[in-house]
């Protein structure tokens, strides 16, 4: 029994960590612009079709799997410009629909070009399984929950220790207030989308030897992710990595114990739940305003 619990746990916590990802993906934004921005689950996937593509191509592993992290992080610096600048104060309905619209161009685009199928990546150091307690852990699951932990450390950091991510940090707490003391409010927009592009990606492509990709894996790892975001108080970065982890593993607990049918259902049971209770999700601060 406990090796079984372990195993189910271990493939909670990986996939978890993806979905963290992604919820952080969904935080940075909504804390620059208070958009909601669903195309995130297509920069997961454009990640891993893209690392596959380039490891296809012939380039070596590193290589291949940067420039599937800088382009999705890109094509967000571009969504950004051509989609959510050009209708810069409009109403929250009027930019989930855009962000919704540039997710549906962005899965056509890589559908034409990449294909319908599934594909596989190797995993980044090979596929011997550790043993724990009975338990089976595969290398790239550390792989996985590794970097994930070091892109936390290093965004703490970056939004403590360095000028332009305390000037996010102010953009999310005031943005005409910090308009007003020379923040270039526009610039950090621009920078939300690219990085919350690129974590995206980045999850794409730890997370695709585990579970393969395809143009359409985004829809579900995105709703995932913005699950997660919303669990853990959605703006809260805390919130959003600690609310993966339990969407993940809530995920792996169900499908292991009363039925894989109903995996992908259980994030959503989870939010319901949660937001009953908890409008403002598990670390939201309370809030009197109405949306």
């Amino acid at each position: 029994m406990l090796a079984q619990f372990l195993q189910f746990l271990f493939a909670g916590i990986t996939v978890g960590a993806t979905y963290a990802l992604a919820a952080l993906g969904f935080t940075l934004i909504y804390n620059a612009s208070k958009v909601i921005n669903f195309a995130q689950g297509e920069f997961i996937m454009l990640g891993g079709m893209l690392a596959v593509y380039f490891t296809q191509a012939g380039l070596s592993l590193p290589i291949a799997l940067g420039l599937a992290i800088l382009l999705p992080a890109l094509v967000g610096v571009v969504v950004e410009k051509l989609a959510i600048e050009p209708v810069k104060g409009a109403e929250s309905v009027t930019l989930i629909i855009i962000t919704i619209g540039a997710s549906l161009v962005i899965r056509g685009l890589v559908q034409v070009g990449l294909g319908k199928g599934a594909h596989s990546l190797p995993a980044f150091s090979g596929d011997v399984p550790l043993q724990i307690l009975g338990a089976t852990l595969m290398p790239q699951s550390l792989w996985v929950l590794g970097i994930t932990a070091l892109v936390v450390l290093a965004l703490w950091y970056f939004f403590n220790r360095t000028l332009h991510g305390k000037a996010m940090l102010a953009t999310s707490h005031n943005r005409l207030a910090a308009e007003l003391v020379g923040i270039n409010t526009d610039w950090v927009l621009f920078m939300s989308f690219a990085m919350s592009a690129g974590l995206g990606a980045l999850g794409g492509v730890l997370v695709t030897p585990i579970t393969l990709t395809s143009y359409d894996v985004g829809i579900m790892l995105g709703l995932k992710g913005f699950v997660a975001a919303v669990v853990g108080g959605l703006g809260n970065g805390l919130g959003a990595v600690l609310g993966g982890l339990l969407v993940g593993i809530l995920e792996a607990m169900g499908a292991g114990y009363i039925s894989s049918s109903y995996k992908d259902a259980m994030p959503f049971v989870l939010i319901l739940l949660i937001l009953f209770f908890m409008p403002n999700g598990l670390f939201g601060g309370k809030s009197t305003e109405r949306v």
